[in-house]
């Protein structure tokens, strides 16, 4: 089980990983995240990451590690992670990297509500949902194209993952439609019912009536 931690931001983590590279000032670690493309895997608000960094300097795991002055420019002050820093990013990311998170995707919570909606309507709403995951693939594959001429494979795998997982949802999505048209799904015959009377199918009166059967608990 994944602990609870004084910080959950995982931008603060991304923070801590790139001040254990060096010693930066948060305008030179929201460049190195451009340039890097972790806009893609990590919600960053740049506005944020003064914020951020002071949060991390108050739980003692950055400090300052010195003053830049380029220039005319204003002094930037430099950030260092700390030992204890450097401690509570390694298992914060070990744990990430080992432990399922208790996540409930919204696409998910819509799955499980379908059955209000009639099959054909679902059915077409799938196709949307495909054409724009398809843009979606198309368009993280340009920039795969692109971080991977400049960045070695080790900075980009969260983008293959990324791009791994849309084409698993639209193989499943494409596969799913399918069985919803050609009218294949087991239970479509009392779910149309459902739509054509206005009344619940007495099977599914029946399965409310069943001794609950407990799901396996996600994971914290």
């Amino acid at each position: 089980m994944a602990k609870r931690r004084k910080l959950g931001n995982p931008l603060a983590l991304t923070v801590m990983v790139l001040l254990a590279e060096r010693s930066m000032h948060p305008y030179e670690i929201a460049q190195t995240l451009r340039r890097r493309g972790k806009e893609h895997s990590v919600k960053i608000n740049f506005g944020s990451l003064y914020t951020v960094v002071q949060n991390l300097e108050k739980h003692g795991y950055v400090e300052v590690a010195g003053v830049q002055r380029q220039g005319n420019r204003p002094e930037r002050t430099l950030y260092g992670i700390t030992e204890a820093g450097r401690a509570e990013m390694l298992d914060w990311l070990s744990d990430l990297l080992a432990v399922p998170a208790a996540e409930y995707p919204v696409f998910e919570t819509a799955l499980s509500l379908l059955p209000v909606l009639p099959p054909q309507d679902v059915a077409e709403l799938m196709e949307t949902r495909g054409a724009a995951l398809a843009i979606q693939a198309a368009a993280l594959r340009g920039v795969l194209g692109q971080l991977g001429e400049k960045l070695p494979r080790v900075f980009v795998v969260e983008t293959e993952y990324q791009l791994h997982m849309i084409d698993a949802q639209l193989e499943w999505i494409n596969s799913f439609r399918t069985e919803l048209t050609e009218e294949t799904i087991s239970g479509i015959e009392e779910w149309k019912s459902f739509h054509e009377t206005g009344e619940v199918p007495q099977d599914w009166q029946d399965l409310d009536e069943q001794e609950i059967v407990p799901a396996p608990e996600r994971k914290a």
